[in-house]
């Protein structure tokens, strides 16, 4: 899979030290795989939730940060939408549109 961007990881790490090195592990996992469906991205990562419109929402570091990405499937990209803290992630109102 294709991620776009790998700067909003770098960004939040700046912010969030604790973060950097299970968001880092996240991205090389997820970099190495050729997902196509949840099924699989659960064979990776067991506790990822599909929030809806293409978005599938990552625990990172035990639950305390949460990812939200756009995956498409056929053309293996993955879009990281948010990262934050699972109280910010509480305050989403609209998670299928963000």
């Amino acid at each position: 899979m294709r991620i776009v961007t790998y700067k909003r990881i770098q960004e939040f790490s700046k912010k969030h030290a604790a973060a950097e090195i299970p968001l880092n592990v996240w991205y090389y996992t997820t970099n190495k795989e050729s997902w196509r469906n949840l099924n699989e991205i659960r064979q990776t990562f067991n506790s990822v939730d599909y929030v809806g419109n293409n978005r599938y929402a990552f625990n990172i570091k035990g639950n305390t940060y949460r990812l939200i990405v756009i995956i498409s499937f056929n053309a293996q990209k993955v879009y990281i939408r948010f990262i934050g803290t699972h109280s910010e992630y509480d305050k989403i109102n609209d998670i299928k549109n963000i």
